[in-house]
């Protein structure tokens, strides 16, 4: 069934009940088109020692390594996806991508990400390394935390060609299971 409205306000229960069964049904298309954007980072170098894939390949690697549960895996491999649509903002889009799939501290981590791993670069560019102090009132202690350890600890240290990186295809099953359902 097709619903036959051409405006919202003219729709029926029936409709939507519908076009819910047919969005739930297709919701493995959201892995699919998450992983396209994960390979086609694979094409962004942009004058860094590894492509952007290979970065966010890293940073999943060593979260793993260092026992983060699935949802943070998950966040850290999508940490820079956004910046296949745009490097100025791809915080803030990979933060929206993985917003129905983590809790909002795993949200808030890959939103604030960027400001937090400027202390190991703005002030080459001559801003401020302490850029994250200004996301110190917006955000919880845990939350803190958990930017501060994903900045410090995996984003800023995976641009290493020679490190032993695990595979898209090990993260493929991870990805699949955690949009598999929604959290809002």
């Amino acid at each position: 069934m097709t619903a036959s409205f051409t405006r919202m306000d003219e729709s029926t229960a029936d409709q939507w009940m519908e076009i819910g069964a047919q969005t739930s049904a297709n919701q493995g298309r959201v892995a699919d088109s998450i992983l396209g954007l994960l390979r086609s980072l694979a094409l962004i170098t942009d004058g860094f020692g590894t492509d952007q894939l290979t970065h966010c390949l890293q940073t999943a690697t060593m979260a793993e390594r260092s026992g983060a549960d699935d949802e943070i895996v998950f966040a850290a491999l999508l940490h820079d996806v956004g910046k296949a649509i745009s490097v100025p903002n791809h915080p803030a889009i990979a933060a929206e991508i993985i917003r129905p799939y983590v809790s909002p501290d795993v949200y808030e981590m890959i939103r604030v990400h960027q400001d937090f791993q400027g202390r190991h670069y703005y002030a080459h560019f001559g801003g401020n390394p302490d850029a994250r102090e200004n996301h110190r009132e917006a955000l919880t202690p845990d939350q803190w935390a958990l930017a501060e350890t994903f900045a410090d600890e995996w984003d800023q240290k995976a641009f290493d060609p020679g490190y032993d990186t695990l595979p898209l295809e090990h993260f493929e099953p991870l990805v699949r299971r955690v949009t598999a359902k929604s959290m809002i």
